[in-house]
């Protein structure tokens, strides 16, 4: 599911996810396991009220890869 994140739209980032959240743009939210204990459940619990799946990835770094970016990411989107 991750190979998604190289080809659909996609929003990365905390700040970006939990935007795309709130306007209801959201298919499914990817999280890093090792990202901030707040910023995981924060999100886990918008997608929850949501019904939005949530995918968990290994690491930061690997969520990073996925999306095609130099840095590590915490979380990421697919968009609607």
């Amino acid at each position: 599911m991750v190979y998604r994140l190289n080809t659909d739209n996609k929003v990365v980032g905390t700040k970006q996810v939990k935007r795309a959240l709130a306007n209801g743009k959201v298919e499914m939210v990817y999280i890093a396991r090792d990202a901030e204990k707040k910023i995981i459940n924060e999100i886990a619990t918008i997608c929850n009220e949501n019904q939005i799946k949530i995918t968990y990835v290994e690491s930061m770094k690997k969520l990073g890869e996925a999306c095609n970016i130099d840095v590590s990411a915490a979380s990421a989107a697919l968009l609607k």
